[in-house]
């Protein structure tokens, strides 16, 4: 892949990350809590009040996301609109199951049916901006939003396309979480207070969030970073590991002492951590960073991870909570990211700064 480059980016967190600055947004959050919310803005600036109120959580939380995106990047339209979601608009789904249910099959609205689809973001995003071109979404569990990700690169790469909007969306969904926390994939209360760096149970916490990119295929003044390539695998174990991040970095041209900073995306489930420990041992010399302690864990939260290594690229700063280890540098020239949710679905992404 060449030529892909981000120039907009937004995101809405557990974070304070859509009104603040990359810097000041981030701050530790309630280690006693097993599910964290998205704080959210004021969306009038980017939705019409009446259409505010029929828009599910994560609807509105891709629109204004990309919508200031876009801004960021100074683009008004897009050749393409492509979105990752683990578990799409939970809460339509679950609003329309219930009425079902409630109304024994019979005189139920189609509101909630239509906006429980995996691809109403998408959707959405596209009605707002009349944009006709590819629209696509990937429902590919904790590689979504990377998925995601590739198919925007190649659309730029080989498909000619001059500008990309993309992003990764999940939403909290009551009785979605609570059948999560039941099978164990939640963190137990009784467990507090969580740690991720140095977990001692199962499980995670929680959480939700919408991550949007403006991709396009020149680097002009906003542009933060250059996405170099992404690679993924759906099965690894621990000791294959070692030989996916060296090919991936040998494909690449690139050896370990070539990458300043690594992130990881530790989620404090002590079952499937070992694998972050694993990569970072091949980084010896790299600065180590974690995110999830700020964002929880959804299946697109790696789309927070790139938006935090994009900032780092574009500001050449690295705020203090993210650190693992001690390690300094005199700039960051290279990042590579590095995901997987309990065992399955593992992601590599590299980075390059454009300065």
């Amino acid at each position: 892949m060449k030529n892909c480059f981000i120039n907009g980016l937004s995101a809405i967190s557990t974070q304070d990350t859509f009104e603040l600055d990359f810097v000041n947004s981030l701050k530790t959050v309630n280690p006693n809590e097993n599910i964290l919310r998205a704080t959210e803005p004021n969306y009038k600036a980017f939705i019409p009040p009446a259409a505010i109120r029929r828009m599910a959580k994560g609807i509105k939380m891709g629109v204004a996301t990309s919508a200031k995106a876009l801004e960021e990047a100074g683009l008004t339209q897009v050749e393409a609109i492509i979105t990752g979601t683990g578990m799409g608009c939970s809460q339509d789904s679950e609003k329309f199951l219930k009425n079902i249910l409630d109304n024994h099959e019979q005189f139920l609205t189609p509101t909630s049916f239509i906006q429980s689809t995996h691809n109403t973001v998408a959707a959405q995003i596209a009605l707002r901006l009349a944009c006709k071109g590819y629209n696509f979404t990937y429902v590919n569990g904790a590689v979504s939003f990377e998925s995601a990700l590739l198919d925007a690169c190649m659309q730029i790469t080989a498909a000619d396309i001059a500008s990309v909007l993309v992003g990764g969306i999940d939403e909290y969904a009551a009785h979605t979480f609570s059948l999560y926390e039941l099978v164990g994939l939640i963190k137990d209360k009784k467990n507090v207070p969580f740690s991720v760096l140095n977990p001692i149970t199962k499980g995670t916490v929680f959480s939700e969030g919408a991550t949007f990119f403006a991709l396009e295929n020149t680097k002009k003044a906003s542009t933060y970073a250059e996405v170099v390539d992404i690679q993924l695998r759906n099965k690894l174990t621990s000791a294959e590991l070692p030989t996916f991040i060296a090919s991936f970095l040998e494909k690449n041209n690139l050896e370990t002492s070539a990458i300043e900073v690594l992130i990881v995306g530790n989620n404090g489930d002590v079952e499937f951590d070992g694998f972050y420990k694993e990569a970072m041992h091949g980084f010896k010399d790299s600065i180590h960073l974690y995110y999830k302690h700020l964002s929880g864990e959804y299946n697109t939260a790696s789309a927070f991870g790139l938006w935090v290594a994009a900032n780092i690229l574009g500001q050449q700063e690295i705020p203090e909570i993210l650190r693992i280890n001690a390690i300094e540098k005199k700039g960051y020239r290279n990042i590579v990211l590095y995901n997987q949710y309990r065992g399955l679905d593992h992601s590599l992404v590299l980075l390059k700064s454009v300065n």
